[in-house]
């Protein structure tokens, strides 16, 4: 099994909270990728520089300072906070942006038409990524080493340019990529392996994978002032439903459609929860 567990800004800016899930999945057993945001972090400082953060529908408009700010944030301070936590409780993590080792290319987003605003948004220095542009073979030989991959939401085009991408997007997509990656394995191997869903006719195999959004909450609320109004499971018909009543919004809107891109691109399940429950049975599962 690989795991891939995104943890949001509100639980990076929390230390008390991030050292507690540092611990927690330091002990997770297997291969495990961590993707980690920081906007709240990111967004304070903006404004001690005198910026005004431009959000639209959870998405963060990232001009030419803006993305110098968030470079020094995602990848600077908390990329490097938590590997350093990370190695104080024996887990050999490495820190990095989609440059390092060529990890995640991402497009620059055109201009695109957001319905609920009935306008064009320019997001300015924003990357778009996909499965396909994870080096999903890079990272697994981090994985096949003990290594623990540490991402931030910083990626690259190829040309010299850093962009920034929503973390939950790289979470979904480098999931998408992991699950779909054929690792080689020596024959013999196959027929006893319980990590293996299917192998090739050359021996190739696939590991199941587990995408984990990890923030502050117990799981997707109902109602977004009642903390114990967790939905337990959620469908796209009952997605549509809470959409259009207005039951989640803003940064939940990205999160749960990564989620169900990448039910639908081979990943195992999604599971929404509180960074404090990484090893219990508790959040909301997407099916």
């Amino acid at each position: 099994m690989i795991r891939v567990i995104k943890i949001g800004g509100n639980v990076v800016d929390n230390p008390a909270l991030l050292k507690e899930f540092v611990r927690k999945f330091a002990a997770m057993p297997g291969m495990k990728i961590l993707v980690h945001g920081g906007g709240v972090m990111a967004s304070q400082m903006q404004k001690e520089m005198g910026m005004t953060p431009v959000m639209v529908e959870g998405r963060r408009v990232t001009d030419e300072d803006t993305l110098k700010v968030v470079t020094m944030v995602y990848a600077g301070w908390c990329n490097k906070n938590i590997t350093a936590l990370l190695q104080a409780e024996g887990c050999n993590a490495i820190g990095l942006t989609g440059a390092d080792g060529n990890a995640i290319r991402a497009r620059k987003r055109p201009p695109v038409h957001v319905e609920s605003l009935d306008m064009d948004v320019d997001y300015g220095y924003v990357g778009d990524v996909t499965a396909e542009s994870v080096n999903a073979k890079f990272i697994y030989s981090l994985l096949e080493k003990g290594i623990v991959p540490v991402f931030n939401a910083i990626n690259h085009d190829g040309e010299g340019n850093l962009l920034n991408t929503n973390a939950d997007t790289i979470a979904s997509s480098v999931a998408i990529a992991m699950a779909g990656y054929r690792y080689r394995s020596p024959r013999e191997v196959c027929c006893r392996c319980e990590e293996c869903t299917h192998c090739s006719d050359d021996g190739r195999l696939t590991h199941k994978t587990e995408l984990i959004y990890c923030f502050e909450k117990d799981g997707v609320l109902y109602d977004k002032d009642d903390d114990n109004s967790v939905i337990p499971e959620i469908d796209r018909e009952r997605f549509a439903e809470l959409k259009a009543e207005g039951r989640v919004a803003d940064g939940m809107i990205p999160k749960l459609t990564n989620s169900f891109k990448a039910i639908d691109s081979g990943v195992e399940r999604v599971i929404i929860k509180h960074a404090r429950n990484l090893l219990d049975a508790k959040g909301t599962t997407l099916k």
